[in-house]
């Protein structure tokens, strides 16, 4: 496959390094310093875009590539709120889009396990659950977008904990908590405290190799395929 690359930041040159070791080509890489080669023939010819930005710009960035029949394959978090607006557009226009938080193919099994525990946890009293993070200290959102899916996929499952929020002391929210330490990937940590005992279920990435493989098996999958697509639909969950 031609990929283009949209965001060439430290994800977007590793999803260059998998891409390549998998048998593909890249066609385009564009980032904030060179956005007119939207419109050249190299970005406008690729089978696919793997899109890694800002919030600020990863709606127009879907927008144009639809625009364009250009597949895409985002892991750009800090958006969503614009969610439905983008299905939407995508379903309208007959485009494909694959949106995950997280292409860890290992962390896409931890919130499986996440959403069982939840669900056993439910008719438990006694246990309050908190989430911390910790990432690299030029991740810009806060807290990450793993970990309110995180809190969502609980919040789904746990009755008496109903929302969640940043450096909570509410009995009825889920506290996460976000730690900037340099050179770390990735961790993820939900505890269930009582008052007599704590249960813990982590998840720690080693490198960036894990996310950019599950962004490239994305762009994989989605070929000749039209709609919208998540980490499930890859895993077969």
């Amino acid at each position: 496959m031609k990929i283009a690359l949209i965001g060439y930041g430290k994800m977007g040159k590793e999803i260059e390094k998998m891409a390549l070791e998998r048998g593909h080509s890249i066609s385009s890489i564009i980032d904030q310093n060179n956005t007119n080669d939207f419109s050249s023939s190299d970005f406008l010819n690729s089978d696919v875009a793997i899109e890694f930005s800002k919030p600020e710009s990863a709606v127009s960035n879907y927008k144009y590539c639809f625009k364009n029949n250009i597949p895409v394959v985002s892991g750009t978090t800090g958006w969503l709120k614009q969610f439905d607006k983008v299905k939407n557009i995508c379903n309208e226009k007959n485009q494909t889009f694959f949106y995950a938080s997280n292409f860890s193919l290992g962390v896409n099994i931890f919130f499986e396990i996440n959403k069982k525990l939840a669900h056993l946890m439910k008719p438990i009293e006694g246990y309050k659950v908190s989430i911390n993070e910790i990432h690299h200290t030029q991740k810009l959102d806060t807290p990450s977008g793993t970990a309110i899916s995180l809190a969502e996929q609980i919040i789904e499952n746990l009755s008496h904990q109903t929302s969640w929020a940043l450096n909570s002391s509410n009995n009825s929210e889920i506290n996460i908590t976000a730690q900037r330490i340099a050179n770390t990937p990735g961790t993820h940590t939900i505890k269930y405290e009582s008052e007599i005992d704590e249960i813990t279920l982590e998840h720690k990435a080693r490198s960036r190799k894990g996310f950019a493989l599950g962004a490239v098996l994305a762009a994989e999958f989605i070929e000749n395929k039209k709609g919208i697509f998540n980490m499930q639909d890859l895993l077969n969950l």
